[in-house]
């Protein structure tokens, strides 16, 4: 099993950007401090925060990164150089509910997608438990450009 984290709502743009990479990162705006701290010790998670205190308290053995920057490309940047992450499985988990994503035939998502999109993307794919569709767009090149420009 690969590194997984859990994300408070200071940072919840990053959590996003996590997934878009491929990485499982528990996050919703409803999450208290408390169920943060249980979800990392449970699932083995490291907990990414901008509160102080709330790092202050995650004690070993839980494992906390303390996110330096308010801007998501600079938190990205930090958690990427701090854990050494390569090797991106873009867009394999749903940005919205962490869930995995599944392929889905190009027909069946004629109806669910822009024409111009249908028109020129061949893979999309699904997830399953909020049933989103997705493809990899021009956003998605350009952040893998981005992040294997940085020099970590």
């Amino acid at each position: 099993m690969g590194i997984r984290f859990v994300a408070d709502v200071m940072v919840g743009k990053l959590a996003r950007w996590l997934r878009v990479l491929g990485y499982d990162v528990v996050y919703s705006n409803k999450l208290e401090d408390g169920e943060i701290l249980k979800i990392a010790a449970v699932e083995d998670r490291i907990v990414l925060t901008r509160d102080v205190s709330f790092a202050a308290r995650c004690r070993p053995p839980l494992r906390v990164l303390f996110i330096e920057h308010n801007d998501w490309r600079s938190q990205l940047q930090q958690v990427v150089g701090a854990y050494g992450l390569a090797n991106f499985k873009t867009l394999s988990r749903c940005i919205e509910c962490n869930s995995a994503l599944s392929a889905i035939d190009k027909e069946e998502v004629v109806e669910r997608v822009p024409p111009y999109v249908y028109q020129t993307q061949e893979q999309f794919s699904i997830c399953r438990s909020c049933d989103r569709i997705y493809w990899h767009g021009t956003h998605v090149e350009a952040i893998q450009k981005q992040i294997s420009s940085w020099s970590l």
